[in-house]
């Protein structure tokens, strides 16, 4: 969606840009944009065009990518790794959920919620895998995902996978988006 003509200036000055630097980065001349912005001409469609794709996307490098939050590494458990083993894991790192692999691919998710749910439903903890309680697969997104789009799928998600050129990278969890804050 296109922003309000009046908006050029304000995005101008929120990106740290001069008039004239503005006018090399979208190919318009400066007194264009002095103009614009005093409110002496109403800018041609493509010209308009031009300045709010240039001040958009300088928006957009400077947002937190999900490379810049992701933990490298992944803890997890084999789909065929017992449940004990998975609680295990969460115990000794102080973590809620766990992915479950299968090669290097993150097939589904357990969770602290799904092992006291098995625990309601009366089934033995020790005869079971991880495959026979785990979640569907958390959702996944490469490296250069805006932080905004993760942290959406947190709000419906425990975790969300990162993935580089196709491969697992790590994860993000709530956690990890609030530990970044504090930095």
């Amino acid at each position: 969606m296109l922003a309000e003509i009046n908006e050029i200036k304000i995005l101008r000055k929120h990106n740290n840009l001069t008039q004239g630097q503005l006018s090399k980065l979208a190919g318009v001349s400066q007194s264009l944009i002095a103009k614009l912005e005093a409110g002496m001409i109403d800018p041609s469609y493509s010209n308009f065009r031009k300045l709010h794709e240039v001040l958009t996307s300088i928006g957009e490098k400077k947002e937190p990518k999900a490379g810049d939050v992701v933990s490298d590494k992944i803890l997890s458990v084999g789909k065929n790794d017992s449940l004990s083993e998975a609680i295990r894991k969460m115990k000794n790192y102080g973590i809620s959920q766990l992915p479950v692999t299968e090669k290097e691919n993150v097939i589904g998710l357990v969770a602290e919620s799904d092992v006291i749910e098995s625990i309601h439903q009366g089934k033995d903890i020790k005869k079971l895998k991880a495959s026979d309680v785990m979640e569907d697969s958390p959702p996944t997104v490469p490296v250069k995902t805006p932080l905004k789009v993760v942290t959406e799928l947190l709000r419906v998600s425990q975790l969300v996978v990162v993935t580089d050129k196709g491969k697992a990278k790590g994860v993000i969890t709530k956690a990890d988006v609030l530990n970044k804050l504090a930095k």
